[in-house]
């Protein structure tokens, strides 16, 4: 159902939109397709809630208790919650739960985020004015969410934006939309006022450029491809709106040789095959010293080879499925593109023939070795279970070849040298990077990336800010004239 000032209702024109299991091809739902005559309705909505100041008049305590409210209800619905995210995204049940997990700390982050004070003077050396800094919500915001991490990166928008005290419209993938609807339901139940969440289904080709142009909204927060991504921008700039933008990355894994060199290749591969690499922060970039190289990468292929697959209730299974087969499909070419431009293919590097997997999208982890940066394998983002590998002879040539990448999303290292580690660190151009680890999170600490991973910042205090327009308010407490022009008497002239 879709969600709008309110109520629920189904699609004004009808429209359904069925939703596939990656696993088997099962049918898991039919939803409603909204139409642009529902989008309006939701824009409208949102535009008249904020306006009346129904819920942006609250007080920052208010909207805090409301999404630490919401933040119990998705505690006690949680194992609902991570069978809808497994089922629509095929991946295990255990990370499913892991990550709604992570949603009810993200609320629970910013719920403890608003309590504090925003607002603050500043001296401007006058004893006669106070000069104030105010920190108001931005207005009603499109929250445009991916599939991957369904309602992970959905809670990353909605959480700050309730605390903003924002109305908006959220637009889940058309792919895994069934946690996004159990978060409305549970923000209505909470006590959101009517047009403060609204909720459109279906896909962006339908829906995407009323949610972005629209001269009514005053901001897009999108998660998703580059492509997109600045369509986005191109459709946002008649109205000048502001925006936030994640659009992944193809980010660098660095192994020198004096690291802990088992630690390291147990990291990387986790870090490029988790989710099948359906990740926007996959450490599929691995840059190996060319003295370990041949260690590491016979490592690497070895443990990529027994990775287990299987479906949500695969108790023995480590990963899953790719979330449709058009992507299944296009890393297929991706991966034959790589081999036609000369990458040595390793291992995988296609579907898997396991008869349990016939039916559904799994594709093998694939390893890639005798890659450089002009190869577009290790240019272009495959959002699959692909790793390259690329070798570095000096600290230099290894911070070269990280940046090397149109990305700045994230990036990793390993190396037993503190003062090395903070070399590279401060050297590369990503905006998370992790040392001796790889992969972790915290919602206390910002996330988002540099060149063309995107704009602006969700987590961490920043991810609130992205919800607020900042004001300036001067006082003048002992009023007089400027006396800049003469004020010449009646008859007088100068």
């Amino acid at each position: 159902m879709l969600y709008i000032n309110g109520s629920w209702r189904d699609s004004s024109n009808g429209g359904k939109h069925e939703i596939r299991s990656p696993h088997d091809g099962a049918l898991i739902a039919s939803v409603p397709q909204a139409s642009i005559d529902d989008v309006n309705d939701a824009i409208a909505a949102a535009r008249a809630s904020f306006d009346s100041g129904v819920f942006s008049s609250w007080s920052w305590s208010k909207r805090s208790a409301l999404v630490s409210t919401i933040a119990d209800l998705l505690e006690r619905d949680a194992a609902i919650i991570a069978k809808k995210e497994s089922d629509d995204t095929g991946k295990r049940i255990i990370e499913a739960e892991y990550d709604v997990a992570d949603v009810v700390a993200t609320f629970r982050h910013f719920a403890k985020l608003g309590l504090k004070e925003q607002d603050h003077t500043v001296d401007v050396g006058l004893a006669n004015v106070t000069s104030q800094i105010v920190h108001e919500p931005i207005g009603v915001c499109s929250l445009i969410g991916p599939w991957n991490y369904p309602l992970l990166q959905i809670a990353w928008k909605v959480a700050p934006a309730l605390v903003a005290g924002c109305s908006f419209i959220l637009k889940p993938s058309e792919l895994t939309p069934q946690s996004a609807i159990h978060l409305i339901k549970l923000i209505e139940e909470a006590g959101a006022p009517a047009g403060v969440a609204n909720l459109i289904l279906g896909p962006g080709s339908v829906v995407g450029n009323a949610l972005t142009t629209d001269p009514r909204v005053d901001l897009v927060s999108f998660t998703g491809g580059l492509t997109t991504g600045k369509t986005i921008m191109v459709g946002a700039a008649a109205t000048v709106k502001k925006l936030a933008l994640e659009l992944g990355g193809k980010n660098p894994h660095i192994i020198f040789a004096d690291a802990d060199i088992d630690a390291a290749i147990d990291n990387a591969v986790t870090g490029a095959f988790l989710h099948s690499g359906q990740v926007c922060s996959a450490g599929t970039r691995l840059i190996v010293e060319r003295s370990i190289h041949d260690r590491v990468v016979k490592e690497i292929v070895r443990r990529a080879g027994q990775i287990r697959m299987g479906g949500p209730s695969d108790l023995s299974a480590e990963t899953g499925p790719l979330i449709s087969e058009s992507h299944l499909k296009g890393v297929e070419s991706y991966v034959a593109a790589g081999v036609a431009e000369g990458a040595k293919l390793l291992v995988g590097g296609k579907r898997s023939q396991l008869p349990e997997h016939a039916r559904g999208w799994y594709f093998l982890p694939t390893v890639f070795d005798e890659c450089n940066t002009s190869m577009h394998c290790v240019q272009e983002e495959s959002f699959g279970p692909v790793m390259t590998v690329e070798i570095f002879d000096t600290e230099a040539q290894a911070i070269a070849i990280g940046n090397d990448t149109i990305f700045g999303l994230s990036g990793g290292l390993w190396t037993g040298d503190s003062l090395k580690a903070a070399r590279v660190a401060s050297a590369l151009r990503h905006g998370t990077v992790w040392v001796n680890d790889y992969g972790p999170y915290r919602p206390q600490a910002e996330w988002g990336g540099y060149k063309q991973s995107g704009i602006g910042r969700e987590l961490g205090s920043h991810g609130l800010g992205e919800y607020l327009e900042i004001k300036h308010i001067w006082t003048n407490n002992s009023p007089s004239k400027s006396g800049w022009f003469h004020d010449f008497a009646e008859g007088e002239r100068q």
